[in-house]
């Protein structure tokens, strides 16, 4: 899903990492929205906050939606910069730390509703922490997919739906035909793992609250070893050849 790039980089890669990643924002979403009344994937609403804040002069308030803004761009800065750093590195995998940052970040809040534990966090550092992530998960699978995929927020991808869909009525080539089709395809499981995400994180809240988002931090985990795997898988079959 991760390793590979450019060429050799297919559409299957795309789909895999789409339907999961998505899966995880939507969980990250609903929890989000549920536990501290902020949206926690994208920050289009934030500004329309924090501009009402301004006009009306409540500073202090639009002093937090400005954070709210500045948590996810720093998500993806360090995620986007960590990547720089250990690409030239062949002791990591670029994608390796921004994922491992995302699921220490994500079973830290998980487990901050333990009671056991006695943590204390204020809702606006949940949504914070929560930005930060969705903010370095965006920026890592927009870097791996060369923006084909974006998995935390559904505006700029309900409108290349539209667009494609519309593209339909005029292809008269049949090879354009079966490119858009998939372009449509990988959309729309883009919006129904998010949603799906959503209710399946909306169901979890109700029962177990923040921890929730332990199994986000667990399915990150699974990718993860999963594409490990299946490299080694590769690898070896390629060797026995």
């Amino acid at each position: 899903m991760f390793r590979h790039r450019g060429k050799y980089r297919t559409y299957f890669h795309n789909l895999k990492l789409a339907s999961a990643l998505s899966f995880v924002a939507g969980i990250v979403n609903i929890v989000g929205v549920m536990s501290v009344k902020v949206l926690t994937t994208n920050i289009t609403g934030h500004f329309a906050f924090f501009s009402e804040e301004i006009l009306l002069s409540h500073y202090s308030e639009a002093l937090t939606y400005l954070v709210f803004i500045m948590c996810f761009l720093g998500g993806a800065f360090c995620s986007s910069f960590m990547v720089e750093f250990s690409s030239g590195r062949s002791m990591f995998r670029p994608h390796l730390i921004p994922l491992i940052t995302e699921i220490l970040i994500l079973g830290f809040v998980g487990i901050s509703d333990d009671e056991t534990l006695k943590l204390s966090i204020s809702p606006y550092t949940i949504a914070g922490l929560l930005l930060f992530a969705m903010g370095a998960q965006n920026s890592l699978v927009t870097r791996v997919s060369q923006s084909v995929v974006r998995t935390t927020h559904l505006t700029g991808l309900f409108t290349d739906l539209g667009i494609e869909l519309s593209k339909l009525f005029f292809k008269e080539r049949e090879n354009e035909k079966r490119q858009l089709k998939k372009n449509i395809t990988l959309k729309l499981v883009i919006i129904a793992c998010f949603f799906s995400g959503c209710i399946i994180g909306g169901l979890g809240y109700s029962t177990i609250r923040l921890k929730t988002l332990m199994v986000t931090a667990g399915l990150l985990f699974f990718v993860i070893r999963y594409d490990k795997l299946l490299y080694r898988y590769y690898a070896l079959k390629r060797r026995l050849r």
